[in-house]
């Protein structure tokens, strides 16, 4: 009697988790636009099926949502952070939380490259936008509250302020590229970026 051979050719099992798959969304939608990416899309970039995906995810709007959520969390987790609610001058908080932004974009840089990215074009995109505003809003106030204590300068613009010096920081996401493997420095170590990111913006903003 002979035994029947084992089919070699059956598919192999998906061995996605959620966050594997987010990150290969995240990776798709900042090549090809939210807009301009389909679940098709999804599918081919991870080697899967599309109703796997259906397994962890409802649809993309999800797999955004994840996204965006991600590196909103870790932007309001640094408001939160001693450094930036201990009982010390408005000053010292601020250039904490701007040192501390400048980090968190670096190594979350795919997922804040999205939120950066996003165009309201969806509640989720809408949702993002308004929690960016909210983020920069409270920025604002500690530098509001540095003019106030004298250690910013009173004649430049808090709002202007807030705007020009988020841009430097979100401009990260153009040019920074982690270092690879394992590779201990890249080209800008990201402690060196977000040490300059303070010393070029505060030395220009404080009153002496």
């Amino acid at each position: 009697m002979t035994m029947a051979k084992r089919d070699t050719t059956a598919p192999k099992r998906d061995t996605y988790t959620p966050e594997s798959l987010l990150a290969v969304a995240v990776e798709v939608f900042n090549e090809r636009g939210y807009d301009g990416t389909s679940m098709e899309h999804l599918s081919r970039a991870a080697g899967i099926s599309k109703s796997s995906i259906y397994h962890h995810v409802r649809g993309k709007e999800e797999l955004l949502e994840r996204a965006v959520g991600r590196a909103l969390d870790g932007l309001f987790a640094i408001l939160g952070e001693e450094g930036a609610t201990a009982q010390k001058r408005a000053i010292d908080r601020l250039e904490y939380v701007v040192h501390r932004t400048a980090e968190v974009l670096m190594a979350e840089l795919p997922y804040v490259t999205l939120l950066l990215r996003v165009r309201g074009n969806t509640g989720t995109e809408r949702w993002a936008m308004e929690r960016r505003r909210e983020f920069d809003h409270q920025v604002a106030e500690l530098l509001q509250a540095a003019v106030a204590e004298g250690d910013l300068r009173a004649d430049v613009d808090v709002r202007l302020a807030t705007r020009l010096l988020f841009g430097m920081i979100n401009s990260i996401v153009e040019w920074y590229r982690p270092p690879r493997g394992g590779e201990r420095h890249g080209e800008h170590a990201g402690e060196q970026v977000a040490d300059t990111v303070v010393r070029i913006a505060f030395e220009g903003l404080r009153t002496s």
